[in-house]
């Protein structure tokens, strides 16, 4: 919240509600929460994640625990747990389900620290070493060591998170889940879902493929992807292909298009086309998809130049939005979230992940594909060039269509709401800014509304 003449002031659970309307009018399943936990000031980290700290910096989310509580808590200027309970229910009234950042680890005012020092790992001064995750290093938190006491540990991460389900929480998105034991996360999530099998656990893991399908194979039901580092045409073809094809029998990805911690170079230097791309790539190639707060208003800026941080990065500090003056002015790309979601909850195709065929397009600027459920056909052609138009031929593959090779067939833009009549070799132009796709259903449905203005 924001004042004039004063520094920005936390929202609330309360205020965050309000939010809902718009989040649910979008077209978005689900609403994430990062950690809202007591932040530690041992080592309290300042904005851009400076190492000094001014008394009125608010610390990082993730240096969870502090002598107010530890995971089963809620930050008080957050509200207490009655005003997280009213914030879920509404959510609920909304037909949103609200995901948990769980990350199993601590600030060193964190109560487990002084209770459970086995819990941690110790240097030969009897220091806990603080968490590295390369490059990136964080003073401000100390990480788990499951040699010690690994029952207890799993004991106590069931009772946190029976805790939070027990306050309506269903969906907990893993906090680096890679840096832990593999047979912690499978005792822990086959404990979890053997009493409630709707629960879902998001790995938030970018490491080695083989590490990231492990934890699916152990019980992980969604992953994050590389998605982020997918940008060109052989890229994102190669990358579906795997992901369709080879990991496709125990891994769910979950296309993000951009994280807490992610801003890719495609989106800093590409201004909105860029932001537009991504958004039609994520939503109709993944079955689940989705957008950190920020997204919608183009947020470019890093925190230096080859950084993939943000710029003051509310990782660190509070960061006031006006979204409402951004849609006025045109300025959200809430038009086109809404559009896409409604075309996947419209398109069964876009909703399944094994059935993608590429199709070939003389112009590597350009990317085709096609997802197909049944009678369902859905036909996507982008523009990968942020920066300038681009057009080339398109011959489709019709049997993979449900097409003889010489048929002809209508087309409806469900971006545009254009109608085209197609065969097997068609002229595409893709101009940013105007459209960064077509998107084609092979059976035109009425029109749906949205906009990309």
């Amino acid at each position: 919240m924001v004042e004039a003449g004063r520094a920005p002031r936390s929202g609330t659970f309360r205020t965050a509600a309000e939010r809902l309307p718009a989040v649910a009018a979008m077209g978005f399943d689900v609403v994430y929460l990062p950690p809202i936990h007591p932040i530690g000031t041992a080592f309290r980290k300042g904005p851009n994640n400076s190492l000094s700290a001014a008394p009125e910096d608010v610390g990082s989310p993730w240096a969870i625990g502090s002598p107010e509580g530890g995971h089963d808590a809620v930050h008080p200027d957050l509200g207490t747990i009655a005003d997280f309970d009213h914030f879920v229910s509404r959510a609920r009234e909304l037909r949103l389900e609200v995901a948990l950042d769980f990350a199993l680890q601590c600030s060193p005012d964190h109560p487990w620290v002084a209770k459970h020092p086995e819990w941690f790992a110790h240097r030969a001064d009897g220091t806990i070493a603080y968490a590295e995750n390369p490059p990136k290093k964080y003073q401000d938190i100390y990480p788990i060591a499951f040699d010690e006491d690994f029952a207890g540990l799993v004991r106590e991460t069931l009772r946190v998170l029976r805790h939070w389900m027990a306050h309506g929480v269903r969906i907990f998105r893993v906090d680096n889940p890679h840096t832990k034991p593999v047979v912690f996360w499978e005792k822990v999530i086959a404990d979890i879902n053997r009493t409630d099998p709707d629960v879902i656990f998001l790995a938030e893991a970018f490491t080695r493929p083989a590490m990231m399908s492990m934890l699916a194979q152990v019980g992980f039901q969604q992953s994050y992807t590389y998605f982020t580092w997918r940008n060109d045409k052989a890229e994102l073809t190669d990358y579906m292909l795997e992901l369709s094809r080879k990991t496709a029998a125990w891994m769910r990805p979950n296309f993000f298009v951009n994280t807490p911690d992610i801003l890719h170079a495609y989106l800093q230097n590409g201004g909105r086309p860029a932001f537009e791309t991504r958004a039609v790539l994520a939503a109709t190639l993944s079955p689940s998809w989705g957008v950190y707060a920020g997204f919608e208003l183009c947020e470019a800026t890093p925190a230096k130049p080859g950084s993939e941080e943000y710029l003051d990065s509310e990782k660190y500090q509070l960061r006031p939005r006006d979204w409402a003056a951004a849609e006025a002015e045109g300025r959200s790309l809430a038009p086109l979230l809404t559009t896409l979601n409604r075309l996947r909850r419209r398109h069964p195709a876009l909703r399944q992940l094994r059935d993608i065929t590429f199709h070939h397009v003389d112009n590597d600027a350009l990317l085709a594909y096609s997802k197909r459920r049944d009678d369902d056909v859905v036909l996507v052609v982008v523009n990968l060039d942020p920066f300038h138009t681009q057009e080339a031929t398109l011959s489709l593959n019709m049997p993979e269509l449900g097409l003889s090779w010489h048929e002809s067939f209508p087309v409806r833009d469900e971006l545009t709401g254009e109608t085209y009549h197609w065969g097997r070799d068609n002229y595409v132009r893709l101009e940013p800014g105007r459209a960064p796709a077509h998107l084609l259903s092979l059976r035109p449905s009425p029109s749906i509304g949205g906009s990309l203005s």
